[in-house]
């Protein structure tokens, strides 16, 4: 009997373990890191996930210029918005970080303007399949320091 009863507690601490262990497993960001530079390159332009993943990136300006003159952000914007449209109209919007007010609702996720050697983050969950644009929307930088992250 006593046996039994020993037998029983290892089972069920064995369950309790792979149970924890089934569920840490599911629940930590895989983490992107991204950096930008002075030439307003991302040194990551494709990404790829799988819908519902969490991602964390962590985006670092590896830049020495003052970020008066070159800040970077990272803006994750919805499929089908108008990349040119949301640059020009957050040209002027310094205080929200280059966000244009009437274009909030088009962002999936973002970091703020990080000036040399600063480091942002965001953590989020992955959208729909699709493929979706991410920019720095300092001014003039949009054309050329973009890229996608395709979900799956």
């Amino acid at each position: 009997m006593q046996k039994k009863l020993h037998l029983g507690s290892l089972l069920a601490a064995v369950l309790t373990a792979g149970a924890t262990l089934s569920f840490a497993a599911a629940g930590p960001a895989r983490v992107i890191e991204i950096t930008g530079n002075d030439q307003m390159q991302y040194n990551v332009t494709k990404l790829e996930a799988k819908a519902g993943e969490t991602l964390k990136v962590v985006f670092t300006n590896v830049g020495t210029l003052p970020k008066e003159a070159m800040g970077h952000n990272w803006i994750l914007l919805k499929a089908g918005t108008d990349i040119t449209a949301f640059a020009t109209d957050s040209m002027m919007a310094k205080d929200t970080d280059y966000i244009a007010p009437k274009h909030k609702d088009k962002v999936i996720a973002s970091i703020g303007v990080m000036g040399p050697k600063q480091k942002g983050e965001v953590t989020f969950t992955a959208p729909a399949a699709g493929t979706y644009t991410y920019l720095c929307s300092f001014p003039g930088h949009y054309m050329i320091m973009k890229g996608t992250l395709t979900v799956k």
